[in-house]
């Protein structure tokens, strides 16, 4: 289907069901006196802790308020009225909550006060949903993490998260979603780039949920990233400057600037890193590992009237990577080089009607180019590959909070054309292929007894390309409030569909294929089913969560290199079996100054089967076999603390008990890895610090896969002065 074809059944789409970018939620509260009887007229605002955003509403005749459309964060609630002593509330307010507060005012007494309650922390009472929130001081304070390069804001905090032949994986697969306010960033390429995203230090908060999705989320999804830009909100017309330098002549450097009114906020960034370590090498030697990068981005918020506002989110980037090289490799001249350029525009009209319904039309645009260019000394081939896409779609939306129900019905889509150059020796071949995907989506949470929230929904997708396939993916969960207590005991059950790139191979290169003993057969979208549950525990300002998944795959999605050229065709495999036990922990601030953090995740992943899509060798299906990503021991724990004369220190402890040895059944050996930050602030305006990632230098192997130079080393320590 053509693109414009996409935009106009979209457009028919959002007559009928609109929907809500998942990145704003609902705030609803009642206000009384010592006496029980509501509170009208009183003034309610909320306060976000990392910025000067605020919004006001007053309480009705029956004492109660709302807000609507607030953005993912942290906030402080608080109430005045004449007569009655103020008081405040601290909350955390995630995509998939709609939290209810309670305030009970106390009469006045001849010397004003205002009664502060302790921090809320992250525990949803009302959704199925697993959900790590991460904040701007977070990233800052873990050590190296707000690097271009860097995905240590996803792994330090998020279990099962690591970083294996330089792509990430979650839960054990690497499709996941990038989403900016709510609205995906679309990409059906698997494996085909290594660049960042997202600059980490453009993000203000970034929500990651790892399964048991609602019914809005189906794309890639072992894992969302909905990321709250920086706005201007925490500026008064100020700049930013970061600069480093360190070790392999790394430096990350950054220019920002912004600024807000009662009506406008802007917040735009330049950044520029280089390093000679770039992607993870083929040996423990550094060789012919030069990356750069620069990049560029934008957001905009326009408060039209007292009910619409105006969103717009930009970003350009172009990254571009030596692949590394093992000394055999740079002796006999090989210089494979990496090119990608990146690009989006994500445009969002919020509106909240008279109701208390918020709407949202989000049209977007993505262009998305990765070339891999290789030479004569290329072993067995000679290749060059370049692949360009462009997405172009809308998610149009609608989210209702009653007392009882949070629904969210919608729609999503996009029109993609795909052009591809693949340069094999003397032989060329171009082709341009298109494709859509068309989503509609109804879910509800269903508060049924103020302690148990039920949860359903269903997605129903359309995708077109080489195949046409269509999908119906229910989901059901439920969360129980433990009365007292406040634990919250979580089940889900659900299905997914992911749709399949659009690669094929075809001409010349169907013949050298055959040559090599390799066929291509057609990709079918992957569809998966998920089964969750999980204990979340407040306690004293500590946050303790537990879960456990298993998720079944049908044609699970994975790479294959073509001969020994770097060159990654997608593949799918019969079936995946993943399954885990995950635990977070955070701690509040103990003694005013430090803070505690954990990820920890057991986990099983396994393939069976043999390959049913894809490049492909025809062997017969075997029995079931441990996928390259496979580590059963993933532990992330660190602090970040504050010290006496403006001094700081962070750091972070990883250890992996070993990926798959190739196809198992045995593992790499274990491994460990420690990273520090030490700094000081220099009066209000500035600060220095001192980084140092893989302190002991400990160069393990990571894998030993198809994938780029084969076999992957940890990163060198690296130091550097920021």
């Amino acid at each position: 289907m053509k693109i414009q074809h996409v935009v106009w059944l979209i457009g028919i789409f959002a007559f009928t069901f609109p929907s809500s970018a998942a990145i704003f939620g609902t705030v609803k509260g009642v206000v009384h006196g010592p006496d029980h009887r509501p509170i009208s007229t009183a003034s309610v605002t909320l306060h976000a802790d990392a910025s000067a955003f605020t919004s006001t509403v007053s309480t009705g005749s029956a004492g109660e308020f709302a807000f609507s459309a607030i953005p993912v964060g942290r906030y402080r609630a608080t109430v005045t009225a004449e007569g009655f002593s103020g008081a405040e509330q601290a909350l955390t307010l995630i995509s998939t909550a709609s939290p209810v507060l309670h305030f009970a005012l106390q009469l006045a007494v001849s010397r004003q006060s205002m009664e502060v309650t302790s921090r809320a922390e992250a525990v949803n009472p009302e959704s199925a949903t697993t959900t790590t929130l991460i904040g701007r001081d977070d990233i800052r304070s873990a050590p190296g993490a707000d690097r271009s390069n860097s995905l240590a804001m996803i792994t330090n905090f998020v279990p099962g998260a690591y970083v294996t032949h330089d792509q990430l994986h979650v839960r054990g697969g690497h499709q996941v979603t990038w989403s900016v306010d709510g609205v995906p960033v679309p990409n059906t390429n698997i494996a085909s780039n290594v660049g960042p995203q997202f600059d980490p230090k453009d993000i203000d908060y970034l929500e990651v949920q790892r399964g048991s999705y609602s019914a809005e989320y189906g794309d890639r999804s072992y894992g969302v990233f909905n990321v709250v830009p920086r706005t201007g909100f925490e500026r008064n017309r100020e700049a930013e400057l970061v600069a480093s330098f360190g070790n392999f002549l790394q430096t990350n450097d950054q220019l920002s600037f912004g600024d807000h009114t009662g009506r406008f906020a802007w917040y735009a960034s330049m950044n520029g890193n280089r390093s000679n370590l770039g992607l993870e090498t083929p040996s423990p030697e550094v060789i012919h590992d030069r990356g750069t990068g620069l990049g560029a981005f934008a957001n905009l918020i326009f408060n039209a009237t007292p009910r619409d506002q105006l969103r717009l989110t930009t970003s350009v980037r172009r990254d571009d990577y030596q692949i590394p090289n093992d000394p055999e490799g740079q002796q006999r001249g090989v210089r494979d080089n990496e090119r990608e350029r990146d690009a989006f525009f994500n445009f969002s009209w919020v509106r909240t009607t008279a109701a208390g319904f918020v709407i949202t039309v989000s049209p977007f645009y993505h262009l998305n180019r990765a070339a891999y260019v290789g030479g004569l000394q290329d072993p067995g081939f000679s290749l060059s590959d370049r692949q360009g896409s462009q997405y172009l779609g809308a998610q149009i939306a609608l989210n209702g909070v009653t007392r009882r129900h949070n629904l969210r019905i919608g729609v999503y889509g996009f029109g993609q054309t795909e052009s591809r150059s693949f340069d094999l020796r003397d032989t060329i071949q171009r082709q341009s292929v298109t494709g859509h995907l068309a989503a509609i989506f109804l879910e509800d949470q269903f508060k049924l007894t103020p302690w148990l929230t039920l949860s359903g929904g269903v997605r129903l997708t359309n995708f077109g390309g080489a195949i046409s396939e269509n999908a119906a993916s229910p989901r059901a969960g439920a969360a129980i409030r433990i009365p007292k207590l406040n634990w919250v005991v979580r089940g889900f059950y659900g299905r997914f569909y992911q749709a399949p790139p659009l690669s094929t191979l075809s001409g010349h290169l169907i013949d050298y294929a055959a040559i090599a003993g390799l066929g291509f057969l057609p990709l079918h979208g992957e569809r998966d089913e998920e089964k969750q549950f999980g204990l979340s525990i407040p306690i004293r300002g500590w946050a303790l969560d537990l879960d456990n998944f298993h998720t079944r795959a049908a044609n699970f999605f994975d790479h294959n290199v073509l001969g020994n050229s770097n060159i990654f065709f997608p593949l799918t495999i019969d079936a995946a079996h993943i399954r885990g036990w995950e635990v977070t922990m955070r701690s509040p601030r103990l003694f005013r100054r430090a803070q505690l953090h954990l990820a920890y995740s057991l986990q099983h992943a396994e393939g069976q089967g043999g390959v049913n899509g894809g490049l492909t060798d025809f062997s017969a299906p075997g029995g079931r076999f441990l996928l390259d990503h496979d580590q059963r021991h993933t532990l992330n724990t660190g602090f970040d603390s504050t010290l006496p004369a403006g001094a700081f220190i962070s750091g972070n402890f990883y250890f992996g008990s070993g990926f798959a040895d190739q196809n198992g059944p045995s593992h790499l050996p274990g491994h460990t890895t420690v990273d520090l930050a030490i700094g000081k602030s220099i009066r209000e305006r500035a600060s220095i610090t001192l980084n140092a990632t893989n302190l002991a230098n400990r160069r393990f192997l990571l894998d030993r896969s198809n994938t780029f130079g084969g076999m992957h080393y940890a990163n060198s320590r690296e130091l550097f002065a920021q």
